[in-house]
């Protein structure tokens, strides 16, 4: 009964201290569109993701109801770092609804040309001058904003003596005036919204070598929308292992869960459930390399297969390069890429509701290929190319001198269809998840290749599929599936049967690789088509954005070979990185798993027009 009533008093107490503004909320979730497009637009850094911030501690005033309900001690304040725009998950800091919108553009105009130096008041005075000269029409916005700020900051004279000098450098500097040459952190004063705290400017340490032999998932399943929000950490060295049974002793030094305590102790297979509410109670999260790397590392390497139970290597293998975006180089032979051929099994015979929907795709791009195709830029034609007509009119006033027939009009006709497409399938181990009750990602994948091999045969145009998977950069396997010189019979339909999940995925090696033998094809067009479930990962460096930096740089160099990439995904959350490895047109969503049979067809029959 007691716990009950406090606990209902902390409720009815903390309502009144922080009353429900849900009239005025503006979510991240609204705006993150809007922020990733007007970040980029302004010159941001295309690898920097959009995340929700976690709370942190500031220096600013309380009133008497928040210190009786022990909150507004911790606030969810804008952090630029290498990697991410940490935002607030929500903002309803002013009374207009409209405001805390414009808040949050104004957050993302102002991280676009951010530069951090260590003085936190004089960066966000200087990037607050270089985003109203490039975004000029966010003045009277940001004039709003400020006034509406500038009127919600404590009154100097209601400060501590300490306190009181911070408060009106801060002030001077949102008005533009001249200030006292104070150096002011984030912490000493009351939240400031309109400007951003810089976080780590460089990579973390750690992250040019191996990080041991975690393969970069939580053991405890998916996380939730809390531990997904960005914290401030800083790098620690441990010290030498010590017995985990001995006790420190001095136990009076344990203050807070905000210091690090340099004590061991024994590890354990279960997973700590009160680990994200000790990460929101601090500041900063100390982060130590641990101390079993070895065993990790051999238990992977004890995955592998033997030579006589593995897949058949075809060739000496080859070696790719590999993009260091730290460093901005490309890294010659960095990745050893071997192809194989799983062994000879048994037919594999699909199930009678699949044959059928194969059969029915089949006709569908039988009857596409046989259909007469709009041709542009004609002379003479069924209608009018309004593309080409406003190019016509544009260059006739530009005094470009053209013949009686401009070619502006669009006229149907058959024509031979001249089109390669290679298929790049990802066998990574996550693969072995469950899309569905009853069916794994690698059976869906499976299901959607055999439909897509059945329909493209029925096209003559010429495919091939390749799976891929990799153990760090001496191991980047390519599973060979069907080549372009190879018809689709029951040989290629058994190598489809027998697909299992592999281990990780290096996509830049892969991705290279698949440039390499579509760019050796003659025809005019050609597609890469990337089939995954998940962003680039593998168990060295090669996570992060250290892995999609890679991997982007491999699919601008495809498009620099004249390629089309394109990436079919099942993975929910592929919005947050996608659009900068394939840009925002450049990759289809597959929301329900079962449906991946038929939306990669449709993806290519869009594409293949």
């Amino acid at each position: 009964m007691e716990e009950w009533i406090g606990q209902w008093w902390h409720r009815a107490v903390l309502r009144v201290a922080e009353p429900d503004r849900a009239d005025v909320r503006v979510t991240l979730d609204e705006m993150r569109r809007s922020i990733a497009l007007l970040y980029r637009a302004g010159g941001g850094d295309a690898a920097v993701r959009v995340t929700p911030v976690a709370d942190s501690r500031h220096g600013g005033p309380r009133g008497w109801l928040q210190r009786l309900a022990g909150s507004g001690i911790r606030v969810p304040l804008p952090v630029l770092d290498w990697e991410t725009l940490a935002l607030p998950p929500q903002v309803s800091v002013f009374e207009q609804r409209e405001l805390n919108r414009e808040l949050y553009l104004w957050l993302a105009a102002l991280a676009a040309v951010f530069e951090p130096s260590g003085d936190w008041v004089a960066d966000n005075r200087a990037a607050t001058a270089r985003a109203l000269q490039r975004f000029a029409g966010m003045r009277g916005r940001h004039q709003r904003l400020t006034q509406a700020h500038l009127e919600q900051r404590p009154a100097l004279s209601s400060l501590r003596t300490d306190a009181a000098p911070f408060e009106a450098a801060v002030q001077a500097a949102l008005r533009g005036d001249d200030h006292s040459p104070l150096f002011v952190e984030p912490q000493q004063v009351a939240p400031v919204w309109l400007w951003l705290t810089a976080g780590q400017s460089n990579a973390p340490a750690g992250t040019s070598g191996s990080t041991g032999g975690g393969a970069g998932e939580r053991p405890d399943g998916a996380p939730d929308a809390e531990s997904k929000q960005r914290r401030r950490s800083q790098r620690v060295e441990q010290k030498e292992a010590r017995n985990p049974l001995l006790v420190a002793a001095k136990v009076e030094a344990l203050n807070s869960w905000s210091e690090l305590v340099r004590l061991d102790r024994g590890t354990d297979d279960e997973v700590d459930p009160n680990a994200t509410t000790a990460a929101n109670d601090m500041d900063t999260l100390s982060l130590a390399r641990g101390e079993q790397t070895t065993a990790s590392r051999v238990k992977f390497d004890l995955d592998l297969p033997s030579a006589s139970a593995d897949d058949l290597p075809l060739g000496p293998g080859r070696k790719t390069p590999e993009w260091d975006w730290r460093r901005g180089v490309m890294q010659p032979d960095h990745c050893a890429v071997q192809c194989s051929v799983a062994r000879a099994g048994m037919p594999y015979v699909p199930p009678q509701a699949l044959r059928a929907t194969a059969r029915r795709v089949r006709r569908r791009l039988e009857v596409l290929r046989a259909a007469p195709r709009w041709q542009n830029g004609q002379t003479t034609g069924d209608d009018f190319d309004i593309d080409a007509w406003v190019r016509f009119q544009t260059e006739s006033q530009g005094g470009v001198q053209h013949t009686d027939s401009p070619p502006v009009y669009l006229r149907r006709q058959r024509g031979e269809r001249s089109l390669a497409t290679l298929l790049l399938a990802d066998l990574s181990l996550s693969t072995d998840a469950y899309a569905t009750n009853s069916a794994r990602v690698i059976d869906v994948i499976r299901d959607a290749l055999y439909v897509f091999g059945e329909a493209l045969a029925g096209t003559g145009d010429a495919f091939e599929m390749l799976g891929f998977s990799s153990v760090r950069r001496q191991h980047v396997r390519i599973q060979h599936i069907k080549g372009f010189g190879e018809g689709w019979n029951d040989t290629v339909r058994a190598r489809v049967g027998v697909l299992k999940p592999g281990f990780y995925t290096r996509m830049g090696a892969a991705v290279r690789d698949a440039t390499r033998r579509l760019s050796a094809r003659s025809e005019r067009q050609r597609l890469l088509l990337v089939l995954t479930d998940g962003k680039p990962n593998d168990l060295d460096i090669y996570e992060g954005r250290y892995g999609l930096e890679d991997t982007r740089h491999a699919i601008q160099e495809a498009r620099d070979a004249g390629l089309i990439p394109f990436c079919v995904t099942i993975d929910k959350e592929a919005h947050e990185y996608l659009p900068m490895l394939f840009g925002s047109q450049g990759y289809a969503l597959v929301k329900r798993p079962q449906d991946l049979v038929q939306r990669l067809t449709q993806a290519w029959v869009t594409l293949a027009r």
